[in-house]
């Protein structure tokens, strides 16, 4: 019997300003989520199924940005679009489907479709307005905006990034939210999985894709590991991220944790962005080159921890 392990993570680039209250309420969900993984791989389920029902979790809270609380569209069905992932590998003969075609066919397989209201808070509706009014691409970062205009609330990035220097997207950092979710995992059979899914850049264009849904950047297993992607899309998708972590195990020879540490800083486009992964003989590993990442793992020896910073 091979070793389980499972990593899970909620997204790259933190606030460093982030209040306490915010910081442990992500904490929690992580612990919780965690929770759910690590009771289906004692009870002996597989990878796929696991990686299923703990990236459901994290859809279903808003704390984090995919599923419910997603970055909103300019424009701005599926309830748990990882869900509807599975389906479409499980059921179709295809490797992708999209926008009307997929919403035909998550309703061909009986998933549970809700209304777009669902899926909207007011903290997004108000960082929607923010990113329309400057004109701008954000992510969705929960900064209390109470009390604060359009411009105002731009300055005060501005002025807060020039003292910190660090930019995600053109962006301060100030203004990001907890975004991406994601969970790789090793089952008890030694088969691996992975999960990942994304509400993305907030005031998007309709129709924009990243990194999360493509197999080999934002989210990549076979038998060497499992890999989720957070962070700047579009340099995870030009460096093929996920894919590289089991391409320097398979033809460098490293270990899982050397091979994080190689891709996040040698592959990385110049972008900033994060990783979690598990290898097909149980070990966890992350990285990330930004100012933290919402995390946690586990492993079958014992092992559990939820963390943010370094």
């Amino acid at each position: 019997m091979a070793r389980w392990a499972i990593a899970i993570h909620g997204g790259a680039g933190v606030d460093p300003n982030l209040p306490e209250h915010r910081q442990e309420e992500a904490k929690r969900v992580l612990a919780r989520c965690l929770q759910v993984g690590v009771d289906l791989l004692r009870s002996g389920a597989a990878a796929l199924d696991v990686v299923e029902a703990v990236v459901r979790e994290l859809e279903t809270d808003p704390c984090f940005n995919s599923g419910r609380g997603s970055a909103l569209t300019r424009a701005g069905t599926v309830k748990n679009p990882v869900s509807l992932a599975r389906r479409v590998m499980d059921k179709s003969p295809h490797s992708y489907l999209a926008f009307d075609g997929a919403e035909d066919f998550a309703r061909e397989q009986g998933l549970e479709v809700v209304d777009n209201s669902y899926f909207i808070t007011e903290e997004n509706i108000g960082m929607l307005k923010l990113a329309k009014e400057a004109n701008t691409i954000l992510f969705d970062y929960r900064i209390p905006l109470a009390g604060a205009d359009t411009c105002s609330a731009l300055a005060a990035a501005s002025e807060k990034n020039n003292s910190n220097g660090m930019v995600m997207n053109g962006l301060p950092i100030s203004i990001y939210a907890p975004e991406t979710v994601g969970c790789a995992v090793v089952d008890s059979n030694g088969f691996t999985a992975a999960a990942t899914s994304t509400g993305g850049l907030m005031n998007k264009m309709t129709g924009r894709i990243g990194d999360s849904p493509l197999i080999g950047a934002g989210t990549y297993a076979c038998g060497h590991c499992a890999v989720s992607c957070t962070g700047e899309g579009e340099a995870i998708i030009r460096s093929t991220l996920a894919r590289d972590v089991a391409a320097v195990m398979e033809y460098k020879g490293l270990p899982l944790q050397e091979a994080v540490d190689f891709c996040v800083k040698e592959r990385l486009d110049e972008g900033f962005a994060g990783l979690i992964a598990v290898s097909g003989t149980g070990e966890v590993a992350y990285g990330f080159n930004c100012t933290g990442m919402f995390r946690g793992c586990a492993t079958q020896d014992g092992f559990m921890e939820v963390g943010i910073w370094e």
